[in-house]
């Protein structure tokens, strides 16, 4: 149990360092601009990645006269989901500064 519970919480750190990314990200923009970036939501925009989130979520799902509704709906979190297992088989330990083994998939 304790090995799940460590990946739910690093899958949720990572969500939440993303979100915490995006602010950075249209803060630099904006400095870049000559303009403020986003200070709508809360002091100094901090609570700008949740009222995106919020927005998001609330947005209107468009689906065309073709396609296959139960398919369009899932796909993002499949996508989501395809991400996430990648990231877990991801290895975490670091190589040593010299390897001398000459592995060919060496990252």
């Amino acid at each position: 149990m304790i090995p799940t519970v460590n990946i739910l919480f690093i899958s949720i750190a990572m969500l939440i360092s993303v979100a915490f990314y995006t602010i950075l990200e249209r803060k630099l923009l904006g400095y870049i601009q000559i303009r403020k970036g986003p200070n709508k939501t809360s002091i100094v925009g901090i609570l700008q990645p949740f009222s995106d989130a919020i927005k998001l979520f609330n947005k209107t799902i468009s689906i065309t006269k073709y396609s296959n509704p139960k398919l369009m709906i899932i796909s993002p979190f499949l996508a989501l989901l395809l991400a996430m297992m990648i990231l877990t088989m991801m290895p975490t330990q670091t190589l040593p500064p010299m390897d001398n083994q000459q592995n060919i998939l060496s990252i």
